[in-house]
């Protein structure tokens, strides 16, 4: 696993690339973000990208952004990328924008309702 200043680490699995990001993606850090990301993309070109949001506080448009910018940088390489246990901030935020009908959303850990 490799670290990235915290926010983002990285794992192979397979022909898998799960991208654990956690904190906030603003416009702040989303650029970092977006570029670590991308070059690790470009880098290996998994046929899969599963990025894990579950622990992402705080998110804006931004991260919406960085969502779709990855989802078409993964299909131009002809891979799939779905987000993987959304944090209640992101699924929030994801809903408000449609965003479920496009880019597929996976869930592993339990859902516990308030």
């Amino acid at each position: 696993m490799i670290h990235n200043g915290g926010q983002v680490t990285y794992e192979n699995k397979g022909d898998t690339l799960l991208i654990r990001v956690r904190g906030e993606i603003d416009h702040h850090s989303a650029a970092t973000v977006r570029k670590s990301i991308d070059d690790r993309i470009v880098a290996e070109r998994p046929e899969r990208v599963l990025l894990e949001l579950s622990a992402v506080d705080f998110m804006d448009s931004s991260g919406l952004g960085l969502i779709m910018g990855r989802f078409a940088l993964v299909k131009q390489y002809c891979g799939t990328l779905a987000v993987l246990d959304p944090s209640p901030a992101v699924i929030k935020i994801m809903k408000l924008a449609g965003m479920e009908r496009m880019v597929s959303v996976l869930r592993t850990k339990s859902k516990i309702e308030g």
